[in-house]
């Protein structure tokens, strides 16, 4: 059998080794000088919107939802389908999370099903840019501004994508990304908020770091010591290393070579695969200039499960993203029940990613497509 062939892997460079090995030989190895410079680097992909580094994706989520006030009573309308962090991290506040239902070609939340899933308790409409391409945020900011609430565009998929022509982390009050070895780029772990708000990027930063008051200024106590700080809202350790803020500085100086290499495998994809019956490629908004982050094809007629066996029997790793997040048990003891969301349902029984990352090669990106039609015989 051929080599097995993942459905995502990171793509690491001798300088992205050099800049790691620069900072463990240095002073810093944490809340140094790389993490000021990977946060200014990151701002250059968001149309200047400022950034905080944080832990993880999921961090990014927990801090931004921490930062809009998510508490008791609050709701969050979002989409599920996603990974279940979206949903999750607000449900650890205390928020309600109201599922709003998927468009039927994008997976991406739908404008009417948010519209009309949103109360006077919404705090957050929260999108998701599904396989990369960016959701509808216009109308959905439009929606969160109309009902006194935020948008959170959940970008895990998208850094260095647009919408309108206006970059990702641009567009929304607060936007969210994942670093995660098989996104567009990698810090190993890792994540960022963008918000172009001074006071929910203060709340972000003051969330990832314990909460810690250190100006003397603003401490109640303030005659304690020069060694004092004060907690004065409750944060956690969020604080993304300079080891790894290091390699995604080195990253993002690749990042417009990796978006190209994810568009041309893509495209090579739908190229050999749009004719074939039982099967959809994915759709692209007018507008949307997505980084495709995964290649999610639809197919139909109750194959998927069938194809995706064959493919891994094969050697190649395609992957499902994602079961709708309420059906995870946990949502289901909350008394979320199946069947709320009809199309997102329907997209996530239809839906297999194939392999999608920098390094794949032509002859790889051939394979998949062989033996997909193989399938389909």
């Amino acid at each position: 059998m051929a080599d097995f062939l993942p459905y995502g892997r990171q793509s690491v460079s001798d300088d992205d080794i050099a800049a790691v090995t620069e900072v463990l030989r240095g002073d810093w190895l944490t809340t140094g000088p790389a993490v000021t410079r990977f946060e200014s680097d990151l701002a250059e992909h968001t149309g200047g919107t400022p950034a905080v580094a944080v832990t993880s994706g999921t961090a990014a989520l927990h801090v931004a939802y921490a930062a809009a006030g998510i508490g008791p009573g609050d709701e969050v309308v979002t989409s599920p389908m996603t990974f279940v962090a979206t949903a999750a991290t607000a449900a650890l506040l205390g928020g309600k999370v109201v599922f709003a239902d998927v468009e039927a070609d994008t997976g991406n939340l739908d404008p009417a099903a948010a519209s009309a899933a949103v109360t006077p308790r919404t705090k957050v409409v929260a999108a998701v840019d599904y396989a990369g391409h960016p959701a509808e945020l216009d109308e959905l900011g439009r929606i969160a501004r109309d009902n006194g609430a935020l948008l959170l565009e959940d970008a895990a998929h998208s850094v260095g994508g647009s919408w309108q022509g206006r970059p990702v982390g641009s567009l929304a009050d607060l936007t969210t990304f994942s670093f995660f070895p098989t996104k567009n780029l990698t810090t190993a772990e890792g994540g960022a908020v963008v918000a172009g708000s001074d006071e929910l990027l203060a709340r972000a930063r003051d969330f990832r770091n314990h909460g810690l008051v250190r100006d003397k200024a603003a401490q109640r106590y303030p005659d304690e010591g020069a060694w004092h700080q004060e907690v004065h809202g409750f944060g956690l350790n969020y604080r993304l290393p300079d080891v790894l803020c290091a390699l995604g500085s080195s990253q993002l100086r690749r990042l417009a070579e990796f978006k190209k290499r994810r568009a041309e495998i893509h495209a090579r994809y739908t190229a050999a695969l749009s004719s074939l019956d039982g099967i959809l490629t994915p759709a692209v908004r007018d507008g949307a200039d997505p980084v495709w982050h995964l290649y999610p094809l639809r197919v139909l007629e109750g194959r998927r499960r069938a194809l995706f066996d064959h493919l891994r029997a094969k050697g190649i790793g395609v992957q499902v993203n994602y079961i709708p997040a309420y059906w995870h048990p946990v949502f289901e003891d909350l008394g979320y029940q199946r069947g709320m969301c009809p199309n997102a349902e329907l997209y996530y029984s239809q839906e297999i990613s194939l392999p999608l990352f920098p390094a794949l090669t032509d002859a790889d990106a051939d394979r998949v497509i062989d033996e997909v039609h193989g399938f389909f015989g």
